[in-house]
C-alpha cells in the first residue's frame, strides 16, 4: 500500500508543478538555513571528552580576595605557588598542570630556517588524563618528570613537518638551543572546544605541536606564551624579576585533577578548603576559603564557550524554518482541498479516514524528501560561507558529514509531515455525500 500511495503522491506532485516547486523551495531553504547554523553549533557546544567529562575537574583557589574578584569567583588559573603546592600534596589519583610555550626549532637535516613550535609545558599525567592518542612511543614517565629530563612529545603534524612522518622516537631535536629526546608522537589530536585550556582563550585555536616536562621548562626559565592574569591584586611580584613574579599572586597555570568517584571529589574538595584555610592562618589570605572544583561541562558553561552569535543565528534560522513550514501548510491545504471530489469518491467507496491520512501524509513526505535533497545541496554550499558570520577559527570547524546529511533529510521529511497534519485532517473531514451531490 505504501508503494501505491507513493505513486499517487508522485502523480499528484507532477499534476501541479508550480505548487510543488514552491513547497520544495520553501522547505529546502528553511532546512538549509537551520542545518548550516547547526553545523557550527554542534561543534562549539559538543562534549569534547564524553567518556571522562564528569571525572575531570579544574582546580581554582581564590588568592586575591573579594575586592578583586568578579562576582566572588576565584581566578581561572592558579599561581605558581598554589599549583606547585597542590601537585606536591598529590591528593588526587591523577593531576596535571601546564602552561603554553612557544619555542624555536633550530635548523637540522635539510632545513635551513628555524621553525616556531607552540605547545605546553606539563607533566606525565597530562596524556593519560586527557586521553591523548599516540602514533609512536608514549608520554614520558613520572620518574622523568622528577629527574627533569629533557624529553619531548611531538604532534603528528609537527613530526610530519620535522621528521617527514617517520618514527622519530629516540631522536634528538633542538628547541631554543636545548636538546630534547623524542619519546612519543601523538596521533592527530585536536579536541574542540579545547576545554582544558580555556584560561588562555584557546578553545578553538590551532592544536599544540610539542609537549615538554613542566619542571624542565621551569629550570630553563621558559616563560609562558599564554595569559598572565595579575588582575590588580597586591603582591604581583612583577617588579622583582622572574623569581618575584613566580612567587607573586599572578595566576597563569591551569590545573586539572581526575577524580573517579563522588567520595574522591568530596575528599579533594575538603583538602582544597583545608589548603585555603592554611593559607589564611599563615596570613597570605585574609578571607574565608573560596575554592572551586568544576567538571568539564560545568567549566564549559561557566566560560560561555559557545559563541553568542552561534546561538542567535541558530534561533533565527529555526524561526525562518518555521515560517517556511507555515507557508507550506497553506500550500498543502490548497493542494489537498482541490482534490475534495477525489476524496469524496474514495470515501463513498468505503475508504476509511485512516487511509486518507496515510495517502496524504506519504505525499507530504515525498515533498519533504525533495525539499531535503534541495536543502542538502544548499547546506553544502552554505557551510562554505559560514566564515561571513563566524570567526575563521570557528568557521573552519563547520563541515558536512554523513550525520549532517542524514539529519537534513530526516528533518525535512518529518517537519513536512508534521506540517501536513492540519491539511490532511481537513481532507479527511470531507463529506462524501456533499461532494458527490455537488459534482
Amino acid at each position: 500500500m505504501f508503494g501505491y500511495y507513493f505513486q499517487l503522491g508522485m502523480r499528484s506532485l507532477r499534476r501541479n508543478p508550480v505548487l510543488t516547486a514552491l513547497m520544495v523551495v520553501a522547505i529546502g531553504f528553511g532546512v538549509a538555513a537551520s542545518m548550516i547554523t547547526w553545523s557550527v553549533f554542534r561543534v562549539v557546544s559538543g562534549n569534547p571528552i564524553p567518556e571522562k567529562s564528569s571525572q575531570l575537574f579544574t582546580v581554582l583557589v581564590d588568592n586575591r580576595g573579594p575586592q578583586y574578584n568578579n562576582d566572588g569567583e576565584p581566578p581561572e588559573a592558579l599561581t605558581y605557588t598554589d599549583a606547585n603546592a597542590l601537585v606536591r600534596a598529590h591528593k588526587a589519583p591523577h593531576q596535571t598542570l601546564f602552561y603554553p610555550i612557544a619555542l624555536a626549532v633550530l635548523p637540522g637535516g635539510n632545513r635551513s630556517l628555524p621553525l616556531k613550535a607552540i605547545g605546553y609545558a606539563t607533566n606525565a599525567d597530562f596524556f593519560g588524563m586527557f586521553n591523548v592518542p599516540f602514533q609512536y612511543g608514549s608520554g614520558w614517565s613520572a620518574q622523568e618528570d622528577a629527574r627533569r629530563t629533557g624529553v619531548v612529545v611531538l604532534s603528528h603534524e609537527f613530526n610530519q613537518q620535522v621528521f617527514g612522518g617517520a618514527d622519530s622516537v629516540g631522536r634528538d631535536i633542538d628547541l631554543s638551543g636545548h636538546t630534547y629526546r623524542v619519546v612519543g608522537v601523538t596521533q592527530h589530536w585536536d579536541p574542540k572546544p579545547r576545554y582544558f585550556d580555556l584560561f588562555d582563550g584557546s578553545a578553538f585555536d590551532e592544536p599544540a605541536q610539542i609537549y615538554i616536562p613542566f619542571h624542565r621548562a621551569d629550570d630553563l626559565k621558559i616563560d609562558t606564551a599564554g595569559r598572565n592574569n595579575c588582575g590588580g591584586a597586591p603582591n604581583t611580584g612583577v617588579d622583582a624579576g622572574r623569581e618575584g613574579w613566580l612567587h607573586g599572586e599572578c595566576s597563569w597555570i591551569p590545573m586539572w585533577v581526575q577524580l573517579d568517584t563522588p567520595a574522591q571529589v568530596s575528599a579533594y574538595r575538603n583538602f582544597l578548603e583545608g589548603y585555603a584555610a592554611e593559607q589564611q592562618r599563615a596570613g597570605r589570605f585574609r578571607w574565608a576559603p573560596n575554592v572551586r572544583l568544576r567538571d568539564v561541562a560545568d567549566w564549559l558553561d561557566f566560560e560561555d564557550v559557545v559563541p553568542p552569535e552561534s546561538r542567535i543565528s541558530l534561533i533565527v534560522a529555526a524561526g525562518f524554518f518555521v515560517i517556511c513550514l507555515v507557508n507550506t501548510i497553506g500550500l498543502l491545504l490548497a493542494k489537498f482541498m482541490r482534490r475534495s471530489a477525489e476524496i469524496g469518491v474514495r470515501r463513498a467507496l468505503g475508504a476509511p479516514r485512516g487511509e486518507i491520512y496515510r495517502q496524504f501524509l506519504i505525499e507530504a513526505g515525498t515533498v519533504g524528501a525533495a525539499g531535503g535533497v534541495l536543502g542538502l545541496l544548499l547546506t553544502a554550499v552554505g557551510v562554505g560561507g559560514v566564515g561571513l558570520l563566524f570567526s575563521p577559527e570557528i568557521a573552519q570547524l563547520a563541515h558536512v558529514d554523513v550525520s549532517l546529511m542524514l539529519s537534513t533529510l530526516l528533518l525535512a521529511i518529518l517537519a513536512t509531515m508534521i506540517a501536513a497534519l492540519y491539511p490532511t485532517w481537513r481532507a479527511a473531514k470531507v463529506q462524501p455525500a456533499w461532494q458527490l451531490k455537488s459534482n
